[in-house]
């Protein structure tokens, strides 16, 4: 009975178009943002922040990118793991190589770095599409793979190959801490996430959900189509290579060029798949799961086997986590294609409906 619509009349078109339409929805978000900056730093410990807030808000972000591309405008890619290392390396080198570089400016460079290298390899799919799409992501991913292992200069000549970061500061802020990572990626995380909302929302957001409904059918109506998918590579790219450089300069401070690998862009699909493809908080969703499930079976499959006196070894827990991801998959792509988002979208719905539905 709370969340109605009844007696909320809109008289302007500013007021027609807001993000949020319904004065629960913005008052709800606003809530759990407060809460997520003041409330969850004074109840979270320090495990929490490590092993599960602050991964799942940069793999959100990163899912979003994934989005923007896959579910937006319709372009499959297997190279995002690729663009989160091109951010990650950029944004390492940016920062060593120029004195006095803000580390925030050079997270965001990374992303740029990211954004260019990402309309080159987006160029093919002016000409190819689907599975000839794939592969030629897939090749955008093995070239960087193999570049950032064996070109030394990207690692500024480490003998190891791995690259490690020292704390950041952001206006005499040291980003150190757990609590101080979390902070720091949630703020980035909310004015992103509000940016890729706005950019769905407008004129080029629909120009890419046009060119993935019926590319033919946009390039009639007067929309270019190598306009469209090459501004998705580019803003998909760059949330990745923002996302990348947040994981490796925020998140581990030391990595290797494995932190990024083909498991890294085949994790963020199935996010998306999972989440919800073509909705913002689909990320979200695919994000939180792909976090949560695993801690979930490592706690609870040995508890499960040792009530019924089995030992569950590492390995099995492994398994079983591969085995529940591909049924999920299966699953949400028979039964609910648009995955997680669209059970929650759909549950608001009746919410706003009940108790008189139509």
């Amino acid at each position: 009975m709370f969340y109605r619509e009844n007696g909320q009349f809109k008289t302007s078109y500013n007021a027609d178009q807001q993000v949020f339409a319904i004065p629960q929805d913005r008052w709800a978000i606003l809530a759990l943002v407060l809460f997520a900056f003041v409330g969850v730093p004074m109840l979270v410990d320090e495990y929490m922040f490590r092993a599960i807030l602050v991964p799942f808000l940069i793999l959100s972000l990163a899912a979003l990118g994934v989005n923007i591309l896959v579910g937006y405008c319709g372009q499959i890619t297997l190279g995002a793991g690729a663009s989160m290392a091109v951010g990650a390396y950029a944004a390492y080198n940016f920062l060593i190589r120029v004195d006095g570089m803000p580390a925030l400016a050079a997270i965001l460079l990374g992303g740029v770095m990211a954004a260019a290298v990402g309309i080159v390899f987006g160029a093919p799919s002016l000409r190819v599409r689907g599975l000839y799409l794939a592969v030629a992501t897939l090749a955008a991913q093995f070239f960087w793979d193999w570049a950032f292992l064996r070109i030394k200069w990207f690692t500024n000549n480490s003998s190891s190959g791995s690259v490690s970061v020292a704390d950041i500061n952001l206006l005499g802020w040291t980003i150190s801490s757990p609590v101080d990572k979390y902070l720091f990626c949630l703020g980035i995380l909310v004015a992103f996430s509000l940016m890729a909302k706005n950019l769905v929302r407008g004129n080029m957001g629909r120009q890419w959900m046009a060119i993935r409904d019926m590319d033919v059918a946009a390039t009639v109506i007067g929309i270019r189509p190598i306009y469209a998918k090459l501004t998705a590579f580019a803003v998909s790219s760059f949330y990745l290579g923002v996302a990348g450089a947040l994981w490796g300069m925020v998140h581990l401070g030391s990595w290797e060029p494995a932190a990024f690998s083909i498991d890294r862009s085949l994790q963020l699909l199935f996010m998306v798949i999972i989440g919800g493809m073509g909705a913002i908080s689909g990320s979200f969703f695919g994000a939180a799961f792909i976090v949560i499930l695993p801690i979930f079976l490592n706690q609870m499959l040995p508890l499960v086997g040792s009530l019924f006196g089995l030992e569950v070894s590492v390995a099995l827990v492994s398994h079983v986590e591969f085995i529940i991801f591909g049924s999920l998959i299966v699953f949400f792509l028979i039964v609910e294609p648009h995955g997680i988002a669209r059970l929650w979208a759909t549950g608001r719905e009746k919410l706003r409906l009940w108790p008189f539905p139509h």
